[in-house]
C-alpha cells in the first residue's frame, strides 16, 4: 500500500498572507504592491529554510529602510494567514488514513511561524506520522535533501510513497528522488488523480 506524503501550504492549509499586513495599508492593492517593493515572497523563503527572524528582519532593514516595517509584525500575525482549510482536502486525507495509508508530510514553512500552524490545526499532529519542516530543518523543497530526509527519517522507499503538492518545481523534485507525485490544484482533482494512480 502507498504511502501519501503531503505539502501542508495551499493544500491543506490556505496561505494569505497578506492577511498579516492589512492595518499598514489601505486596501489590497497597496499590500500587494509593498510586498512586491520588498520581494515579500523571496524573504519569505529564506526564512523557510531557516534563517532566523532577527536575521531576516535585519537584512530586510539593510535592503528596504523604512518600508521593511510591516514585516516586524508577520510572526505575530501569521495566524491570520492560515485561516482557512483549502476545501475538501483534509477529507481526503482522512480517507486515506482511514483505509490504512501512511501519511506524511514536507513543509516549507518558517521555524518561527510553526507554532502557529499546530495551535491553529492541531490535526496535523494526528494525521501524520513525521511532518519534515523546512525551517526546522534548514532544508527546502525542492532540494533532494528534504525528500530524503522524510524517508531515512521513517524507513520508507521513494517508489512507495505518493507526494502532492501546489508547486510544479516541489512536484518535480519529488520525482527527482523517485516518488510518484501529484500537482496539486483542488481536491476534486485530487481524488480523481489518486483514483488513476489506483489509490
Amino acid at each position: 500500500m502507498k504511502h501519501i506524503v503531503f505539502d501542508l501550504g495551499r493544500v491543506l492549509i490556505d496561505w494569505l498572507p497578506e492577511r498579516a499586513f492589512a492595518t499598514h495599508f489601505t486596501d489590497s492593492t497597496a499590500i500587494r504592491d509593498w510586498m512586491a517593493r520588498v520581494d515579500f515572497h523571496g524573504w519569505n523563503y529564506l526564512q523557510d529554510g531557516g534563517r532566523p527572524l532577527s536575521d531576516g528582519l535585519a537584512e530586510a532593514r539593510r535592503a528596504h529602510g523604512a518600508d521593511a516595517a510591516p514585516l516586524e509584525n508577520y510572526t505575530a500575525n501569521f495566524h491570520l494567514t492560515i485561516q482557512d482549510p483549502v476545501p475538501g482536502s483534509w477529507e481526503i486525507a482522512e480517507t486515506l488514513q482511514s483505509a490504512g495509508h501512511r501519511l506524511f508530510a514536507i513543509t516549507n514553512w518558517s521555524r518561527d511561524n510553526w507554532p502557529a500552524a499546530l495551535a491553529q490545526y492541531p490535526r496535523l499532529e494526528t494525521l501524520f506520522e513525521d511532518i519534515v519542516v523546512s525551517g526546522v530543518e534548514g532544508l527546502l523543497k525542492p532540494q533532494p535533501e528534504i525528500y530524503r530526509t522524510l524517508l531515512d527519517r521513517n524507513g520508507i522507499k521513494a517508489g512507495n510513497c505518493v507526494f502532492i503538492d501546489d508547486s510544479p518545481a516541489n512536484v518535480e523534485g519529488a520525482r527527482a528522488v523517485g516518488m510518484e507525485a501529484i500537482h496539486f490544484t483542488e481536491a476534486e482533482a485530487l481524488h480523481l488523480a489518486l483514483r488513476e494512480s489506483g489509490i
